[in-house]
């Protein structure tokens, strides 16, 4: 009788997990997942940091995983979606983008959506009587809106444990928004939705599946996928004299594309120049 009451069991936990997952397993490794502690470092072991800004381009194929689904399925959400989710039920703090990255000035929650693109609007209408009445009516944001991020990075060398280290601070949304007067809707502007302040997310996002093309039974997170570099992207802006002004001000066509290589090889050569061969 004990034998065939743990197989019910066992049954039964399988007949659950089919439900809900159509898997003869239940997934639990990923929501139930702890993010990696960052290691402790002294400010005298820092002997060299800089702060890089990078964009990453959702329109790049490298990226995709990063945007789709474009509505929540098998499990799965955008990237947007998880941060919007993470913020309307687990109280992530959201930033406003004046005074840019600095993480000082907090918005709500309606905020956020408003920066999101979500809207109200009047409209006129009439009932079974004919009466004519104003009523305001929601228009929802659009995540699929969402086509690029923002990086800022610290990169710092800690001579304790002689490694060069990166370490993401702020991630921020890129919605591409239609003014009134463009009509044929072929020139969309760039907004900064909001900052998120990067440690704070860790935890959300190290429990968001992120697709694996190879594998459906191993995918990463959305934490595994930032932290180890699964994406393409391009540095527009670099901590400087100037007031930290971005490439794209003092550059212009290609040759803005190498000044950005031109930083990313100034980090590269810094680490090499370390070490004695």
């Amino acid at each position: 009788m004990a034998i065939a009451a743990v197989l019910q069991c066992v049954d039964a936990v399988e007949s659950h997990a089919q439900v809900l997952l159509g898997l003869p397993y239940e997934k639990i490794h990923t929501v139930n997942r702890k993010p990696v502690a960052y290691q402790f470092v002294r400010e005298a072991d820092v002997m060299w940091s800089k702060i890089i800004w990078r964009r990453i381009e959702l329109t790049e194929k490298a990226n995709q995983h990063l945007y789709f689904p474009n509505e929540p399925q098998d499990n799965r959400m955008s990237l947007i979606d998880v941060i919007l989710e993470g913020i309307h039920t687990q109280g992530l703090t959201a930033y406003g983008t004046i005074g840019d990255d600095e993480f000082s000035n907090i918005i709500t929650e309606k905020e956020v959506h408003t920066n999101m693109g979500a809207t109200q609007k009047t409209m006129d209408v009439e009932d079974l009587d004919g009466v004519t009445t104003t009523q305001i009516i929601d228009e929802p944001y659009h995540s699929e809106d969402v086509k690029a991020y923002l990086l800022k990075e610290l990169w710092f060398f800690d001579k304790q444990r002689s490694v060069l280290e990166v370490r993401i601070i702020g991630i921020c949304p890129i919605r591409y928004r239609f003014r009134e007067e463009d009509v044929d809707r072929e020139k969309p502007i760039p907004v900064k939705a909001f900052w998120v302040y990067y440690p704070e997310a860790r935890k959300i996002l190290s429990n968001a599946e992120c697709f694996n093309p190879l594998n459906d039974a191993q995918r990463l997170s959305y934490g595994d996928v930032l932290e180890k570099r699964y994406f393409s992207s391009y540095v527009y802006q670099e901590s400087n004299m100037y007031n930290n002004r971005s490439i794209n001000e003092y550059t212009t066509g290609q040759e803005t594309l190498l000044e950005a290589d031109k930083i990313k090889e100034t980090i590269f050569n810094f680490e090499q120049d370390l070490w004695e061969y």
